[in-house]
């Protein structure tokens, strides 16, 4: 077996390569070349591995040779190399086989290739052998500095942390290849820094070696420098630069600006005045910097608030001051920070203060009474000129000015310059027993300064007022009644107040002693009216009048007569009235009062309507509209559908059933002016009156089959003019007379004007 050599140079260093020599058989054997690498015997090649320094700067360098074993040097072999890069970047001697660069090869860039070489006899053409396949890498030489890949470099660390607090660590790279001796083996270290900070060598971690204070400087430039080859001689270096910030911690307490403050504040301030602010700084920033404001000993006249958005300290006014009383205070204030961690405590053991002097202003202040109200007590009845009380006010300045009184807006009472009030009208408790008054104290030397008072007089009872009857009785006795039959119980009243609850007396005059009638004192404030005789004439006695004695318990006591007004009524069996001596009265025992009202009130709000409407109300005058009430079925047949009914019968007395000529309308208007009717459910004459009305719709052929509602109802109560409606109107309309409408005055004129022409059209 044949061999060759080649020698190269690499950095000046001699070394020994191998060639490719070509064996006859074909068996394949591994020998140990003497340089390292092994040589492989396949197919009569032997092929190996190259090794080419990176960055040669010849133009064309020399790499190694390759040769057959057949070849038998006669120059009829031709050599080819075939791959990635053949004929760019390496080149092969067609005829001798010596392998070639044509370039400067970069390891970084690319750091194997794999060729393929051939071997063709030229005679024939023919390949003498297979391919074979051969490695040539590109050996590493230190050409690369290290370089920082992670830049700019920045870190945050609180302000004195303690020696040894990690900050941050640095990196670097290094493109050499790490297998190839120490070219890619790095070195860190602190260019600038010291002495806050240090490195780590190997790891490039940053900690703090010295505590730094942020109020002193708050952020530093650290370089750091990497080396490769350890940083034996010849090594490359690489540089950066990191910007360490400190963040703030609360290790600095607020510090007062000013030792000593001097606020003035006006006596008139009201609660709650500004009078002046107090400042205090610290280094800190942010939250840390957040400050509390506080009064020492708990003044009960100044208070501090802090301005959240300045930090700074507002003093108020707590409670009022008063010159005369006090014109200088001397207050402490003390400022502390609000957030502290437990940690800093340490920092914010005693907390700065500050002395404030405020001098108070004297200004003109108003009269002061003496109370802040006053109540006084007179009696009902005094005489004019009777003095009620004394109100006193002063004025608080030091010049002491006279005062003058009045009062606001009163016909009862008077003062004068000394502050008593008088009476200067008649003073009734019964009509107001209680007086609400201002008094207004004025300067005389500044009539601006002024102030008031209220003051309640209260009007004490005495006893002037009897007793009276509660409420207008209006009792009856039906002719059949007996001995001792209830007629009525009645109470009184007294306007006069008790200072015990009241207690009356019942009695009957000595003219009733022998009477018809007699009474009982239920010793409860109440009494019972009794018949004293059986039976009773409508004829002969229509009306009694029984005169009753109430006494109260006042001191003195007083009496009031009272007289009963009792009406004879015809009774049925049941007891319930048929006539009574007065129709006023059977009216009135039908309505109550109450519902009397109620009516009144309809009717005025019906006729305020009507008012409002235009005069197109009636767009036919000629039509009679008086009493008829129209029923239309539900499809609307028109006027065949149309069915009157007549309700004149609504207003005539319940008792009889046959029809009687009406008095002419005014004349029964005339005698029914000042009168009132009163008409209820309660009647036992409206009652039977429903009860019939009833009868007639239950037996009546022409009802309609289904239920209906039918209203009866009196129209207007208490009028002037009586009843106005058509619905009162009897059988024969010759009879009205409507000309008493005229004497009623112009509110009356349309309805004289409608109803008149009506009647004279009729006539």
């Amino acid at each position: 077996m044949n061999h060759c050599s080649l020698l190269p140079f690499m950095l000046g260093i001699p070394l020994l390569w191998p060639c490719l020599t070509a064996i006859e058989n074909s068996t394949t054997e591994e020998v140990k070349h003497p340089a390292g690498p092994h040589l492989r015997v396949k197919r009569g090649w032997m092929w190996n591995q190259f090794f080419v320094p990176e960055e040669m700067n010849k133009t064309r360098h020399h790499i190694g040779q390759l040769r057959s074993d057949l070849d038998n040097g006669n120059n009829s072999f031709q050599y080819k190399l075939l791959g990635a890069g053949a004929g760019t970047i390496f080149v092969i001697d067609e005829r001798t086989g010596d392998l070639y660069a044509e370039r400067k090869l970069d390891r970084e860039e690319r750091s194997l290739y794999t060729l393929r070489a051939q071997v063709i006899d030229t005679t024939t053409g023919k390949a003498v052998e297979p391919e074979s396949e051969f490695v040539i890498r590109v050996s590493d030489i230190n050409d690369n500095e290290p370089k920082f890949l992670d830049e700019p470099y920045e870190a945050i660390v609180p302000e004195m942390s303690p020696e040894g607090t990690l900050v941050i660590q640095v990196t670097a790279s290094d493109a050499d290849d790490p297998s190839s001796g120490n070219n890619a083996r790095l070195l860190y270290s602190l260019l600038q820094g010291q002495p806050y900070f240090s490195i780590e060598p190997t790891t490039g971690v940053i900690r703090i070696s010295s505590k730094m204070d942020r109020e002193l400087q708050d952020e530093y430039w650290v370089i750091i420098q990497a080396k490769d080859m350890i940083g034996l001689p010849g090594a490359l270096s690489g540089t950066t630069s990191v910007l360490i910030k400190l963040s703030d911690v609360n290790d600095n307490k607020p510090i007062f600006k000013d030792s000593l403050y001097r606020l003035t504040v006006s006596e008139s301030a009201p609660i709650g005045t500004s009078i002046g602010k107090i400042m205090a700084y610290d280094n800190d920033i942010g939250e840390n910097a957040e400050m509390d404001y506080s009064i020492e000993d708990d003044s009960e006249t100044f208070d501090v608030i802090t301005n959240n958005e300045t930090q700074e300290g507002i003093i108020i006014l707590k409670k009022k001051v008063d010159f005369e009383h006090q014109n200088y205070y001397r207050v402490r204030a003390k400022v502390k920070n609000r957030h502290v961690a437990e940690h800093l405590r340490e920092y914010h053991t005693e907390p700065y203060t500050t002395l404030i002097k405020v001098q108070v202003e004297d200004d003109d202040e108003p009269p002061v009474f003496l109370f802040s109200y006053y109540i006084f007590e007179i009696l009902e009845g005094s005489p004019l000129g009777s003095s009620v009380g004394t109100v006193s006010a002063t004025d608080p300045d030091q010049r002491q000015s006279p005062i003058g009184y009045s009062i606001t807006r009163s016909k009862v009472f008077s003062i004068d310059n000394n502050g008593t009030i008088t009476t200067t009208n008649n003073l009734d408790r019964e009509i107001s027993a209680w007086y609400n008054l201002t008094v207004t104290a004025v300067e005389k030397a500044n009539a601006e300064q002024m102030s008031s008072v209220p003051v309640y007089v209260q009007v004490l009872n005495i006893n002037d007022h009897a007793p009276e009857l509660s409420e207008y009785y209006e009792p009856y006795v039906c002719e059949n009644a007996g001995s001792g039959q209830v007629i009525q119980t009645i109470s009184a009243v007294d306007r006069d107040e008790s200072i015990e609850d009241h207690h009356f007396r019942f009695n009957l005059s000595v003219e009733e002693k022998n009477s018809s009638f007699t009474i009982i004192d239920n010793e409860d404030n109440t009494a019972v009216i009794l018949t004293n005789r059986n039976g009773f004439s409508l004829q002969e006695e229509p009306v009694f009048y029984v005169s009753i004695l109430i006494a109260d318990n006042g001191i003195p006591s007083l009496t009031s007569t009272n007289t009963l007004t009792i009406h004879v009524c015809d009774c049925d069996s049941s007891g319930g009235t048929q006539t009574c001596s007065d129709r006023d009265l059977m009216l009135s025992m039908g309505f109550r009062t109450e519902v009397v009202v109620a009516v009144l009130i309809c009717i005025m709000v019906i006729f305020g309507l009507k008012q409002r409407r235009k005069q197109t109300l009636f767009p036919e005058k000629s039509e009679d509209l008086r009493e008829n009430i129209f029923r239309y079925d539900d499809e609307g047949g028109g006027e065949e559908d149309t069915e009157a009914f007549d309700v004149a019968e609504l207003r005539g007395r319940a008792v009889r059933r046959e029809r009687k000529a009406r008095r002419s309308g005014g004349a029964e208007a005339r005698s029914l002016r000042g009168r009132s009717w009163q008409v209820g459910p309660d009647s036992a004459v409206f009652r039977r009156f429903i009860l019939e009305k009833l009868e007639e719709a239950d037996t009546d052929p022409c009802a309609p089959p289904f239920d209906s509602l039918q209203t009866y109802a009196f129209e207007g109560t208490g009028s002037l003019a009586g009843s106005l409606s058509s619905l009162e109107s009897a059988a024969s309309d010759q009879e009205e007379n409507y000309d008493f409408l005229n004497e009623l005055g112009p509110r009356f004129k349309r309805l004289a004007c409608m109803f008149g022409s009506a009647v004279q059209s009729n006539n």
